[in-house]
């Protein structure tokens, strides 16, 4: 089980789509206030689908907050497109914390080089400044699971005969 962490999430459709990658992956989601919407918030239900009630969401008032209760010294990544580190490099955990910023700005840059050597990159070519932020975080729950494992998934699809 992995948790992840958005910090002041901006778009509702973004969260609602993460918590369908929580759902499906069986992740805890920790949301950090203030966030850029209101979680009774038709894009976000609507993103979200019918998965809100097979996730479980915390809220927080600061990400001081989350890292005073589950940080341990060795099981946050905070994704950055500062880092040097890519994403695929870390060693992940059953239970660490994938953490995100806001869609606009990232993670705090005092955060960031506090925990310098914990921050991980999606690699990208070109100019463009970041993935969208629940691309980037399917992308970092499905490599943490890669190396975890895949022990509770379901293993075999069907395709159906007509």
């Amino acid at each position: 089980m992995l948790n992840i962490v958005l910090v002041e999430p901006e778009i509702p459709q973004n969260a609602g789509n993460i918590v369908r990658t929580c759902a499906v992956t069986g992740s805890k989601l920790h949301m950090v206030r203030p966030l850029g919407f209101e979680v009774s918030d038709k894009y976000l239900k609507r993103a979200g689908l019918d998965y809100w009630n097979l996730v479980d969401i915390r809220y927080y008032d600061s990400i001081e907050e989350v890292m005073a209760k589950y940080y341990n010294g060795s099981n946050f990544w905070f994704y950055s497109t500062k880092s040097k580190i890519i994403h695929s490099e870390a060693k992940y955990k059953d239970g660490d914390f994938l953490v995100f910023g806001k869609e606009t700005k990232g993670l705090p840059e005092d955060l960031l080089k506090k925990h310098y050597n914990e921050c991980v990159r999606i690699p990208m070519m070109g100019e463009v400044r970041s993935l969208n932020l629940s691309n980037s975080v399917c992308v970092g729950v499905y490599e943490a699971l890669r190396q975890i494992g895949f022990d509770n998934f379901k293993t075999e699809g069907e395709i159906p005969s007509k």
